[in-house]
């Protein structure tokens, strides 16, 4: 699939071009799965798989490839990269010559291994909330990477990564699996942490009501992403 080719599995992006007008409308779309999550049991969740959690790593290198080529990662940019984790697209970013990495996650486990992982100095790594951190920086690029069903209110997400987005920077939604794969994978233990991804071209919408442009949609058996440019 081309990186800059709009495809998508079309789902319910009719249903939610009739009903798009705010963070509530979009909870009616039912893109949602479970009851609300608690902020808390999400780090306690990813706190207790942390030390496992690049042990049980399946990495696609030829998806992870494409994903970096259409969120048009190289090198001399100011990277933000959302729910981190333990860092697992850090050696991709540094092979490709980045400037900067800022690396946030909610969980202080994945954060604290990271840390040991990269020490370099130009990554820069935060344990905080990606919704509410503070937005003195701007960034070339932003990456949510296999990350992005974890955060409960996508609007409230989108929001405040836009604003942090520098213009002209890019904005990529990526998951290295299919989107039926990614549901079948949040139907046990992640079911109380995880929303449903919407359909890729449902989060294209979203993405241009936060004025980016967006040009990269891909919804196959392999990949997911979305990703747009400010």
């Amino acid at each position: 699939v081309s990186g800059h080719c709009r495809r998508a599995d079309t789902g319910d992006a009719k249903t939610f071009g009739k009903s798009v007008g705010g963070c509530q409308t979009l909870k009616n779309t039912k893109l949602w799965v479970g009851e609300t999550m608690d902020k808390d049991d999400v780090i306690a969740f990813f706190n207790r798989r942390a030390l496992s959690w690049d042990a049980r790593m399946v990495r696609d290198e030829l998806v992870i490839r494409k994903i970096l080529d259409n969120a048009e990662i190289w090198d001399g940019l100011d990277i933000l990269d959302v729910a981190c984790g333990t860092g697992v697209l850090i050696s991709d970013y540094l092979a490709r010559g980045v400037r900067h990495i800022t690396g946030i996650d909610i969980a202080p486990e994945m954060i604290r291994i990271a840390q040991e992982k990269f020490p370099q100095k130009q990554v820069e790594l935060i344990c905080g909330d990606a919704e509410t951190m503070p937005r003195k920086k701007r960034f070339d690029r932003i990456m949510v990477y296999n990350a992005f069903p974890h955060f409960e209110n996508p609007m409230v997400l989108l929001a405040a990564l836009t604003e942090q987005l520098r213009y002209g920077g890019r904005l990529s939604i990526a998951h290295g699996m299919s989107r039926e794969q990614l549901k079948q994978h949040h139907t046990g233990s992640a079911r109380a942490v995880s929303v449903d991804l919407p359909t890729a071209e449902i989060l294209a919408e979203m993405m241009e009501k936060f004025h980016l442009s967006v040009d990269v949609v891909i919804s196959d058996e392999r990949m997911y992403q979305v990703s747009g440019r400010k």
